[in-house]
């Protein structure tokens, strides 16, 4: 499910201008497992691979969110983010993500979501 799924054209907009839209090459990867946790990502063109010690627990595309469960969560990552594709997201700030979280409502509750689902999958 996209984080834009429940949002209003002007709601993705809001988030798309919070943050900072970046390309990321094919093989980067932009988040490292047992790391901090000081951004995520909205992924608005592209595919990645989620790995947990080296084994791939999940892919993403257009409109899910990345790197948001251990900001929410207060934790180091749970797992390493590798680009299959070249990608278009936009960069989000943990500041970023509780500014938008207040002031559109249903991105933060999809974040929220996206993090939850997540967590049964960190185990």
């Amino acid at each position: 499910m996209s984080v834009f799924d429940a949002l209003s054209p002007a709601e993705i907009e809001k988030v798309k201008a919070a943050g900072t839209t970046l390309p990321l090459p094919a093989g980067w990867s932009p988040i490292s497992e047992r790391t901090g946790a000081d951004k995520a990502y909205v992924i608005l063109e592209g595919e990645v691979s989620v790995r947990k010690n080296g084994t791939e627990i999940a892919t993403l595309g257009a409109g899910d969110i990345m790197g948001e469960m251990a900001i929410i969560n207060h934790t180091l990552r749970s797992a390493t983010v590798v680009a299959l594709t070249r990608l278009k997201v936009v960069h989000l700030s943990p500041e970023a993500i509780e500014r938008l979280s207040t002031s559109v409502p249903a991105f933060g509750e999809a974040v929220r979501a996206a993090a939850a689902a997540r967590v049964g999958d960190d185990g």
